[in-house]
């Protein structure tokens, strides 16, 4: 194993920031990321915490990911055994990771396991864990140390910048030439636990202090588009721009939480400072969610979480942006909290389940996501044909429609289950009714018992009367918007399998037939999405398939890519 003084490591910091090939772009509405020079979408996968820990591991679990459909693979960086000893750098596992992810054509991803992995110091190593009196613990507020590295210690920075500026240094030079390292995350699921805040004396000292210019003046220069949870804190005491923390925003565990998130990103800024001196690609925090109703310390409290991102901005502006881990349920609503005006959304670790490639076509097509990450993702099928592996080769060609139309109003992602089933998208004159494909009543399996698997897809304008619907177990049906008003509610259907209006309705009086301007399907076409982005014809689908022009429909299990075509007629 080699092992190479800091000194020496102290030479590959002048690596030239020129050899790194990933950037971020604004796009329209969307922020995209950008390697080697085109826009690409992260359809990746999270190695488990220990998966990346040896060789043997990273050669055998990098194969199976390409089989799986990745381009990019997650991976930890392990302080504990990039320096085992005070000063001597192993970067074994890091080579590894680059050699084998250039075979297996992935891009990497690098986690940095330092001072805080899932709140804890676990993967510190065991000469740091030791000393805890020049490396202290965070304390709570009954004197309990915990296994948490204090934020507040200056000696515990230094340890920990000193061993990622090392590592880095280290990357810049075997990756200059090759673009491979697109991202940084910079520690894991920080946070405090058992307590909102450290209670240490450090901590104390910082507490009882005022509370930063920055911060307040963060808070003055974008009052009025705060995130509503901090406007709330801030008005609710007065909107005071001076005074202790509690002076500023009250006297509880929440005021606690936010004066933890600020130390908590002031470390992280500093740590992101190295990074951009070294290897400038974007850098990125995740944070472990505050749900099920738990409070602050019941939940890895002052994390980068979503109603925390002013402080995370105010305290870490070098960060690009804050990502959710999602395990819960109600999928739609966590991604929705971390999409916001001021953070692109990018998932780095979610449950892995067979649902994570319907999830992923929505988070493209409703949320112009940078990418989506299930953990333990080598705990997975390669089998083709599995929902998750068929649903990542679909994305990856559909990735030039995809990245053309980010940003540009005119893509829709859907995401259905049992319990949400239907959604309406209005698109100028146009009126899409969208639902599960378990919705219609032919399907056998829509009514056996058992759960219905997720439905999901992105639609996308092309033209005026052109869309393509693409993904799994899902059908959209197309009206005017007047055809739409006056076929709401429950009628008959005639011959065409459109309502029969026989009373008057917003205005209009109709007799049998409608005589209104209709929305019709021309054609449907399954297709191939070429790299270039235009379609190779497969087949027509303009019989039951699509209901004699009824809908537009792919089956549960089954993801397609169609062109459709539109008329109107009367």
């Amino acid at each position: 194993m080699r092992k190479v003084i800091l000194s020496m490591i102290i030479l590959l910091w002048t690596v030239s920031l020129g050899a790194q090939q990933s950037s971020l772009r604004k796009y329209g509405d969307a922020v995209q990321l950008v390697v080697d020079g085109k826009p690409f979408i992260v359809l990746g996968g999270e190695l488990g915490n220990s998966s990346a820990a040896c060789p043997e591991d990273i050669e055998a679990n990098l194969a199976k990911l390409r089989k799986m459909g990745l381009n990019t693979v997650l991976v930890p960086a392990y302080w504990d055994l990039i320096e085992p000893v005070r000063g001597q750098f192993d970067f074994t596992l890091t080579d590894k990771v680059l050699e084998e992810a250039r075979k297996n054509e992935l891009k990497v991803i690098f986690l940095w396991f330092g001072a805080w992995k899932n709140s804890m110091s676990c993967y510190a190593p065991l000469w740091f864990k030791q000393d805890y009196r020049k490396y202290p613990r965070a304390y709570t507020s009954e004197g309990k140390p915990l296994e948490i590295a204090s934020a507040f210690s200056e000696n515990v920075f230094k340890a920990d910048n000193a061993a990622f500026r090392a590592w880095l240094g280290h990357v810049a030079k075997a990756d200059k030439d090759h673009g491979t390292v697109i991202m940084v995350q910079i520690e894991n699921e920080i946070g405090m636990l058992e307590d909102a805040r450290d209670h240490s004396d450090s901590a104390e000292r910082h507490f009882r202090s005022p509370v930063p210019e920055e911060l307040i003046s963060h808070l003055q220069a974008n009052e009025e588009t705060l995130h509503p949870y901090m406007s709330e804190k801030w008005t609710a005491n007065g909107k005071k721009v001076k005074g202790s923390w509690t002076d500023v925003f009250g006297d509880d565990i929440y005021t606690d939480e936010i004066f933890m998130a600020w130390f908590y990103a002031r470390y992280v800024e500093r740590m992101a400072q190295s990074a951009r001196e070294i290897y400038d690609v974007p850098l990125f925090v995740n944070a472990a969610m505050n749900s099920r109703g738990r409070k602050p310390g019941e939940y890895p409290s002052a994390g980068p979480l979503a109603h925390l991102i002013d402080i995370w901005h105010a305290g870490a502006p070098s960060i690009d942006f804050i990502s959710p881990d999602i395990y819960d349920s109600g999928f739609k609503d966590w991604v929705a909290k971390y999409h916001l005006h001021n953070n692109p959304l990018f998932i780095p670790e979610t449950r892995h389940t067979q649902d994570n490639g319907v999830r992923a076509f929505y988070v493209l097509g409703e949320h112009d996501a940078i990418g989506i990450s299930p953990f333990a993702i080598e705990d997975g099928s390669a089998e083709q044909g599995t929902p998750f592996v068929e649903g990542y080769e679909k994305l990856r060609e559909m990735m030039p429609l995809v990245t053309r139309w980010q940003g540009q109003d005119r893509m829709w992602g859907l995401l259905f289950d049992q319990q949400d089933k239907e959604r309406v998208i209005k698109d100028g004159d146009l009126v899409l009714t969208c639902r599960h494909n378990f919705t219609l009543p032919w399907d056998p399996r829509a009514t056996d018992g058992t759960p219905w698997p997720e439905g999901g897809g992105i639609i996308i304008r092309l033209d005026s009367d052109e869309y393509v619907v693409a993904g799994n177990g899902i059908v959209v049906e197309f009206a005017t918007a007047v055809e739409k008003q006056l076929s709401a509610g429950p009628q008959a259907l005639g011959e065409d399998g459109f309502a029969v209006i026989t009373s008057e309705v917003g205005g209009w009086v109709e007799s049998s037939p409608a005589s209104y301007i209709r929305c019709g399907i021309g054609s449907v076409d399954e297709v191939e999405v070429l790299p270039d982005g235009t379609f190779r014809y497969i087949r027509r689908l303009n019989g039951d398939q699509d209901h004699q022009g009824r809908h537009v429909r792919i089956s549960v299990g089954d993801y397609k890519v169609l062109h459709v075509k539109l008329y109107e007629y009367k």
